[in-house]
């Protein structure tokens, strides 16, 4: 059975879509039939992925979008990526820690570090130090107010963690942190 849904564009004009309606999704009672036109909502044509969806990357990456949106929705006005997160929960836990250090941990380059930490700076949570052993490098330090901001921010990924593991049993959990972990030995 066909449907012919009009829509109505920007300018007002009807646009006529013909779409495949499924038999059962239409059937009307007759007490139904002779009170009221009867509302139909069209079926989604089914989208091919084209083998996409069979490729693990897309699964990872899909995955990572999920918990990603998720951690921003937990910290909303907080307003801290994961990478600001991670770099600040790494000062905190290495007092005096070397930019080059925290980059190497977390495999991000030497840029990409200097732009977080400025960042980090730049919103009083962290400061460097010049070292006393060496004048070269420069130590990184939680401020008392990133210590303080930070702890918040635990406070809500201790939440967003807790969702996560609920939908797993400790089985699957033990499987899939293993296995997250023998992805990050990948190499080039």
């Amino acid at each position: 059975m066909h449907c012919i849904l009009i829509v109505l564009n920007a300018q007002g004009q009807d646009t006529r879509l013909r779409q495949q309606v499924d038999q059962r999704a239409v059937q009307v009672s007759p007490r139904q039939h002779s009170t009221a036109s009867r509302v139909v909502k069209p079926t989604a044509p089914r989208f091919d992925f084209a083998g996409l969806d069979l490729l693990l990357g897309y699964h990872l990456r899909r995955a990572q979008g999920a918990v990603h949106r998720d951690y921003l929705a937990a910290l909303g006005e907080l307003k801290l990526t994961q990478k600001h997160t991670a770099v600040m929960w790494l000062v905190i836990g290495n007092p005096g820690v070397a930019q080059g250090v925290i980059g190497s941990a977390l495999a991000m380059d030497r840029a990409t570090m200097m732009v977080l930490v400025n960042r980090l700076e730049a919103r009083g949570l962290l400061q460097r130090r010049r070292s006393s052993l060496d004048a070269r490098r420069r130590e990184l330090h939680a401020t008392s107010s990133g210590v303080r901001f930070m702890k918040k921010v635990r406070d809500r990924i201790e939440r967003h963690e807790a969702r996560m593991r609920r939908m797993f049993n400790r089985t699957e959990l033990c499987t899939l942190e293993r296995l997250l972990k023998r992805l990050q030995g990948l190499k080039e």
